[in-house]
């Protein structure tokens, strides 16, 4: 995405609100800090346009929403939004994910799941579609993402949430490293954006390591299994480095913790040996097969292994990733900030945060001034221009 974030000439859509569920606090926070500073860029612009009733809520020390959503003793909740909304350009975040959440019914504490933190989003949209002027949703873990196709008798969750989202009135879904884009045939009229964290992935692998080299020869990208490999072909190729992929062997006549279970990773590619390995996924829920793809990186006789997904869920806890660092099957993980981390995780050693609060605040600055957004799903020039100024040893 272009760093011009002051859009001369060009007027918002509507006032900015950020709706920030409180899964999400966090983040929205430093992606409205962002705007904020976007907007006060340029000095000169915003005395222009603080004059400009057109520019009316342009110039603000925040755009966060007050709402929230209180639960009655029975579990049941309400959306509640605590200030006028009528003409904005609302932008609604949640995290799916965020089970750090906890609420009572009837006497016990319940975690949020999913499902509690959706409904959430839907009470929210809810509160305020009478009177926005638009209302756009950005879901970084897309809901039900891994229920995306119908293998037998099963509900097509994903595909029913995109649908009952647009018969809300929702305009926009931003979600960043789908599961499998292709759910955006459940809403063909409608506007599902999917953005890839690679930039980021890129820059914070640069910074956290500047002994990397980039090429053929001491480099490698790595898909855990056929389902990354778009990921891993994309980055390779900025990179201009070889690929390999693991496909994973199951045993089918057996169902254990919901999927069948892995028989064997099976390699495809050239040598890894003496080099460093980027294994690039979209989630690390267990780990299981991410840290036997790392196992047997290693026992190729790789020098490195980078692990790279954009969501770290870590389901499973930390304990066996302790375990494999300690082994020197992994040397780094790096996960980005769109979903909850435990405070413990950023005690550990190897793990490596991407930051994508600038990146989220730039799409909705660009959105609300009704912008086009297309060099962002394709960030390939910035990533260049990122990995000739390493080589240059300019980061």
């Amino acid at each position: 995405m272009s760093n011009q974030y002051v859009f001369n000439d060009r007027l918002p859509l509507a006032p900015l609100k950020i709706a920030a569920l409180e899964s999400c606090r966090d983040l929205a926070q430093k992606v409205n800090d962002h705007i904020v500073n976007f907007r006060r860029n340029d000095t000169e612009e915003l005395i222009r346009r603080q004059g400009n009733l057109q520019y009316r809520g342009y110039d603000v020390d925040s755009y966060l929403l007050d709402c929230a959503c209180p639960r009655f003793g029975s579990g049941e909740a309400k959306g509640i939004v605590n200030e006028s909304v009528r003409g904005t350009d609302i932008f609604c975040m949640v995290d799916v994910t965020n089970h750090s959440l906890t609420y009572k019914m009837s006497g016990y504490v319940n975690h949020m799941s999913p499902d509690d933190h959706y409904q959430d989003l839907k009470r929210i949209i809810g509160a305020t579609a009478s009177t926005a002027h638009r209302i756009n949703v950005i879901m970084p873990f897309l809901y039900e993402s891994r229920q995306h196709k119908r293998t037998h008798r099963e509900s097509l969750d994903c595909a029913m949430a995109l649908e009952e989202l647009v018969s809300m009135g929702v305009s926009n879904i931003i979600t960043f490293d789908a599961h499998d884009p292709r759910v955006q045939n459940a809403i063909p009229l409608s506007g599902l954006d999917n953005f890839m964290p690679t930039y980021q992935f890129v820059k914070a692998l640069f910074k956290h390591d500047n002994t990397l080299k980039i090429d053929k020869d001491h480099l490698m990208v790595i898909s855990p299994d056929e389902g990354a490999m778009s990921r891993a072909v994309y980055l390779a190729n900025n990179l201009g480095v070889d690929m390999g992929m693991f496909y994973k062997r199951r045993d089918y006549s057996k169902v254990i913790n919901g999927r069948n279970p892995i028989v064997a990773h099976e390699f495809l590619g050239s040598s890894v040996e003496g080099k460093t390995v980027i294994v690039v996924d979209d989630m690390i829920a267990s780990g299981e097969s991410m840290l036997d793809t790392a196992k047997e990186l290693k026992e190729r006789k790789a020098e490195k292994v980078v692990v790279c997904c954009t969501f770290g869920l870590f389901t499973a806890g930390f304990e066996k990733f302790d375990e494999f660092y300690q082994k020197g099957y992994i040397d780094s993980v790096v996960t980005t900030n769109l979903n909850y981390r435990s405070p413990e995780l950023f005690t550990k050693e190897w793990y490596v945060e991407a930051d994508m609060s600038k990146y989220i605040a730039a799409i909705i600055n660009s959105l609300n001034h009704d912008v086009s957004i297309g060099n962002s799903l394709s960030p390939t020039d910035k990533i260049q221009k990122l990995i000739r100024k390493y080589n240059e040893g300019l980061l």
